[in-house]
């Protein structure tokens, strides 16, 4: 089992906020290392093409920067294809997860499973405590945590190179009707800033107030 937050290595802020993510994993006995996050500088469009993913999902969406946008979704591809690589699960955090109770080691579960609380809009409580299938909302409520396993990874990877998309829209159950979800949520998105949704976007998060950064 490994687990990584997925960090912007140039920004100050978000190696921060991966280092609190850090320091909160260890006191749940989590080795938590950094991911070096895909970013616009990396020629996001030549990394797509790379792994043969097809970006049309992105175009049109109105809440979400297309080359930052898009960058996170490869920047979860990449942890992916690593869950492959290696043939062990991957716990994935973003920089703004923070860590508020133990994450199992062991769960049981068919490939994908959110632990994040939802950090925009209205969502359902699951209905048991443990896993239950994807019920907070039809799609990922955020992709700030969450484990994968090989067997998931490789549905994930393959369904990208159809049709890519916005990372949490993009981990549905339309598309992926086995996705489930770990409640209650052990992790929370405690974010001040962001490096991939416009104004709008940002005003549908729970910690979106006047402060509130577009980086």
């Amino acid at each position: 089992m490994k687990h990584y937050v997925i960090t912007i290595i140039d920004s100050d802020k978000s190696l921060a906020s991966a280092e609190r993510c850090i320091k909160l994993g260890a006191k749940f006995g989590l080795d938590i290392q950094k991911f070096t996050a895909c970013t616009p500088k990396d020629n996001v469009y030549k990394v797509m093409e790379k792994h043969e993913v097809n970006p049309t999902g992105f175009e049109g969406n109105r809440y979400s920067r297309l080359e930052p946008m898009m960058s996170a979704f490869m920047s979860h591809f990449s942890l992916w294809t690593h869950a492959v690589e290696i043939n062990e699960e991957v716990t994935i955090f973003e920089h703004d997860a923070v860590i508020l109770d133990p994450i199992p080691n062991m769960i049981v579960y068919e490939g994908c499973i959110n632990l994040g609380k939802p950090s925009y809009g209205r969502w359902n409580d699951p209905m048991y405590l443990g896993v239950n299938p994807l019920t907070s909302k039809p799609y990922f409520p955020g992709a700030h945590a969450y484990r994968v396993n090989p067997r998931g990874a490789k549905r994930l990877i393959e369904q990208a190179k159809i049709l890519a998309g916005p990372t949490d829209v993009f981990l549905n159950v339309d598309v992926f009707p086995w996705l489930e979800e770990y409640y209650p949520w052990p992790v929370v998105a405690n974010d001040s800033f962001t490096t991939i949704q416009n104004e709008e976007g940002c005003k549908a998060k729970h910690n979106y107030n006047r402060s509130y950064e577009i980086i």
